[in-house]
């Protein structure tokens, strides 16, 4: 089974439980998913099943949309309200205008310091691993960008909407909106509601889920990737060099546009990097 499903995942699931079980209902060994969601995050998750696994490095998307909730006054060690608190401090008096005034702030490019709990690897462990063991390593602050952010909500705790580039994390940038309002804050709820162009609103829950919900593998590869419709399919099955007219690093080859494969430019020509068909 080849294609793609668009997944409203949970609380209490990991992304890796979601793909266990879709292997299992559906019989196919080869599952994965373009991006995790915690357990106690919900919203979309995009997963490949089959031959479509092998685009997995070309739908990483720029964008991710999210709708959280910031409980403020108290400060865990995960960032969320599922961590343990280590600080609480009074919320100074708030409203709406001065919330808006300060999620402003935070448009634009900015360096952001990922937490303790999250996935990345330094000298051959996981930050979460460390994290469990009650060290403390170095890390490295990461480049972002936040292109869009407003309030939702405020009603004690505030909701709001933000459209951020991959690898940004939403509880950090909790902690961070807290810290401009006076006091402390933690992540109370997390629902990611847009991929790329795939918005939540196209996913089913693994309840519901059929072979009638798989989706084509061309919609969730990232735009930034150029479409070139070719009819050498041939040659390019056989992972032959071809001559393009562009200029641009990778391409993803297609016809009848169904994925091919993507291609690398090496001089004047390119090179096949991967077959996706």
């Amino acid at each position: 089974m080849d294609g793609v499903y668009y997944i409203n995942k949970t609380k209490n699931m990991t992304s890796f439980d979601v793909c266990a079980k879709i292997r299992r209902m559906m019989k196919e060994k080869s599952v994965g998913h373009t991006g995790t969601l915690d357990p106690n995050a919900e919203g979309l998750l995009i997963v490949l099943l089959g031959k479509s696994c092998k685009c997995l490095p070309y739908c990483e998307h720029s964008k991710k949309e999210y709708i959280a909730t910031l409980k403020l006054g108290v400060k865990t060690d995960t960032g969320d309200i599922w961590g343990e608190v280590i600080n609480e401090k009074e919320v100074p008096h708030l409203d709406r205008i001065q919330i808006e005034e300060v999620l402003t702030t935070f448009l634009g490019e900015q360096e952001q310091l990922p937490p303790m709990v999250s996935a990345i690897k330094v000298d051959g462990k996981r930050l979460y691993e460390y994290h469990r063991e009650g060290k403390t390593v170095e890390v490295k602050p990461r480049q972002i960008t936040i292109d869009e952010i407003e309030c939702l909500m405020f009603d004690g705790e505030i909701k709001f909407r933000a459209v951020v580039s991959s690898g940004t994390y939403i509880r950090v940038l909790c902690e961070d909106i807290a810290e401009k309002l006076g006091t402390v804050g933690t992540m109370s709820s997390l629902v990611r509601t847009k991929i790329g162009n795939v918005s939540l609103a196209d996913a089913t829950t693994l309840d519901n889920l059929t072979e009638e919900n798989l989706r084509e593998i061309e919609d969730v590869i990232n735009p930034a990737y150029p479409r070139i419709e070719v009819e050498c399919v041939k040659e390019v099955m056989q992972g032959k060099r071809i001559k393009l007219d562009c200029e641009d690093d990778i391409v993803i080859l297609t016809h009848q546009h169904k994925v091919l494969a993507a291609y690398e430019k090496e001089g004047n020509e390119y090179r096949s990097k991967r077959g996706l068909w």
